[in-house]
């Protein structure tokens, strides 16, 4: 794992959008596997900013979306489909056919997880995933005790994500309490992984990333298996780390 250290989350976002430019600019049909939340947010304003003074095109990348909340339509202003059509999408000239997202509104969801699976397969897998980290170690929506070899599938959410996905929604009781995310052994299928981590309530989730043993009840632990990942971490999210890193 290569870490990098910046200062702090402007400039963790500044370096991670310039690490996706990079990508895109060599490889103009890269396929992108991309993360919601709060932490990308930052990420997708410098893709924009860029696409827009430079005209970086994304005609032809392809992307495929970590989760969905099961039950939401893409319609829904709190869906993952409206957060990347809004954060991203929308201010880009990516085709929104080249788009994927998880259905969670549909009847049949063990099939829709199979659909997703078998569709990034047959898309030649994913080429740079980014990914954030939940406090508790997860990576997705796979939570604390997922199998390291699962695939797509779904997942009932954890009280602390609930609780920190709450800030989304205008009542804790509209947070849904299911998603569906693609699986630990589907991230780790990636050619190459950037993982964000930004703020002091995520320096313990770092540590433990860097500092503990394979472990499915810290599901990021996995990433150490992985044989290309890069961490753009901020100031407050590495303190004490105690490992070398590259500042930038």
């Amino acid at each position: 794992m290569k870490i990098i250290e910046v200062k702090d989350y402007q400039h963790m976002s500044q370096k991670a959008a310039e690490y996706i430019i990079e990508k895109v600019l060599k490889h103009p049909s890269i396929t992108l596997g991309l993360a919601t939340g709060g932490t990308p947010t930052g990420t997708y304003r410098n893709l924009i900013e860029d696409h827009q003074k430079n005209g970086t095109s994304y005609q032809n990348v392809t992307t495929f979306n970590l989760d969905e909340y099961i039950g939401l339509a893409g319609t829904d202003i709190n869906s993952y489909r409206y957060y990347m059509d809004d954060n991203f999408f929308n201010h880009i000239d990516i085709k929104k056919s080249n788009t994927f997202i998880p259905q969670g509104n549909i009847k049949n969801i063990e099939e829709e997880c199979n659909r997703y699976e078998d569709l990034i397969m047959n898309h030649g897998g994913i080429d740079l995933q980014v990914l954030g980290i939940g406090s508790n170690g997860h990576i997705g929506f796979n939570e604390p005790g997922t199998s390291f070899q699962s695939k797509t599938h779904i997942v009932k959410l954890a009280p602390s994500t609930i609780e920190a996905n709450a800030r989304f929604f205008n009542r804790p009781e509209e947070v849904p309490t299911q998603a569906i995310t693609m699986g630990i052994s589907t991230i780790m299928k990636s050619k190459e992984i950037l993982l964000l981590v930004s703020g002091e309530s995520k320096r313990n989730a770092m540590y433990q990333l860097i500092h503990s043993e394979l472990n499915e009840n810290f599901p990021a632990s996995v990433l150490k298996n992985h044989p290309c990942v890069t961490i753009i971490a901020d100031e407050a999210a590495i303190l004490d780390l105690k490992i070398p890193v590259t500042k930038k």
